[in-house]
């Protein structure tokens, strides 16, 4: 069996994942057994924790969610009457090729079809949005640690990263459901209204 290679954002995330919890799990024994009780060694553990929380949340809910079927013509993904003025704004055009891709190959469009590439791009969409709670939530630890200047801006900081590809998932899609429409005007066939993918859908994962 043929193993898929890791893209560069995929290994700098496992890979800094390792690092923050080896770090976490020192600062956190030093601090708290009293060993060191140094506020820096504390914030340092506070700061390997949330790069772990965050990447790590995102990894996992990016695992279970893409098992769950997908409609990429269902109401929450279709495309809004404000949203052509937004992109125009925010020059989507200009830059939404440059972003991240934690799976290239499923974006591949000479090895993938449009049904394919359409749910990927709406399972991509979803595991964004729940990024966003997931940000959200780490807001919480504030009653733990205090200091909520700090989770608050990083938790902003990671809801905007999550925001461009959102943003750049709900540009590009209409696109693919265009081209598929035209072809199933051609052959006089329907997409189903409820998408489990086949394996190469069901093995879909991407950014952050």
């Amino acid at each position: 069996m043929k193993r898929t290679k890791l893209s560069g954002p995929a290994l700098f995330m496992y890979g800094t994942m390792i690092v923050t919890a080896l770090t976490t799990a020192v600062c956190f024994f030093l601090y708290y057994s009293k060993a060191a009780g140094n506020d820096v060694i504390l914030w340092v553990g506070i700061t390997s924790f949330m790069i772990l929380y965050h990447f790590g949340l995102r990894i996992l809910f990016g695992e279970i969610a893409k098992r769950i079927p997908i409609d990429p013509n269902g109401g929450f993904y279709r495309k809004r009457i404000f949203e052509d003025r937004l992109y125009k704004f925010l020059m989507v055009r200009k830059w939404k090729d440059k972003v991240l891709t934690f799976d290239p190959a499923s974006y591949d469009f000479k090895s993938r079809t449009p049904r394919q590439l359409a749910v990927t791009m709406a399972k991509s969409e979803r595991d964004h949005w729940i990024n966003e709670i997931i940000s959200i939530a780490s807001l919480a630890f504030i009653l733990l640690w205090g200091c909520w200047p700090a989770f608050v801006i990083t938790a902003a900081l990671a809801m905007l990263f999550d925001g461009q590809f959102i943003v750049v998932q709900r540009y590009n899609r209409p696109i693919i459901m265009r081209l598929i429409e035209r072809i199933q005007k051609k052959d006089g066939t329907k997409m189903p209204s409820e998408i489990s993918g086949d394996k190469n859908e069901r093995n879909d994962k991407t950014v952050v």
